[in-house]
């Protein structure tokens, strides 16, 4: 056993030693900043310095005033609609009497073309914001 205790003290003595025989990373060594830009069209990308580097992005003059892609709302059409949109369908609820497509009161009926005119343009409208990706 002595002699199997000798040879691991040695190889942690050559193994610690190699260690410190290594030299210590320089600290002290700057590195350069890198600057990340986004470009548009066909605007300059600004020169590198020194101590500096710049890496330009280039992206079509149509996104320089949009709203960044990360940014972007998505989701259903549905859950994308304003409340001042959602609230409209409220304004006509418990209506009765002309004009308000129900069965209570006098000529209430006369409100249902109207009603389904105004549903068949939104049905489309919506069918076409869907179709067409936004500008």
């Amino acid at each position: 056993m002595s002699r199997f205790t000798t040879l691991m003290s040695a190889a942690v003595v050559a193994f610690t030693g190699g260690y410190a025989a290594l030299p210590a990373p320089a600290t002290a060594q700057a590195q350069p900043n890198i600057a990340e830009i986004i470009v548009y069209g066909n605007d300059p990308c600004p020169r590198s310095t020194d101590d500096q580097v710049v890496v330009c992005a280039r992206r079509p003059e149509a996104e320089r005033y949009r709203i960044p892609q990360n940014m972007r709302q998505s989701g259903t059409p549905q859950q994308m609609q304003s409340w001042a949109v959602r609230s409209k369908s409220l304004e006509t609820a418990g209506n009765t009497g002309i004009n308000s497509c129900s069965p209570v009161g006098p000529a209430g009926y006369t409100g249902c073309l109207e009603k389904l005119i105004k549903e068949a343009r939104g049905e489309r409208k919506q069918q076409a914001d869907e179709e067409n990706p936004p500008q």
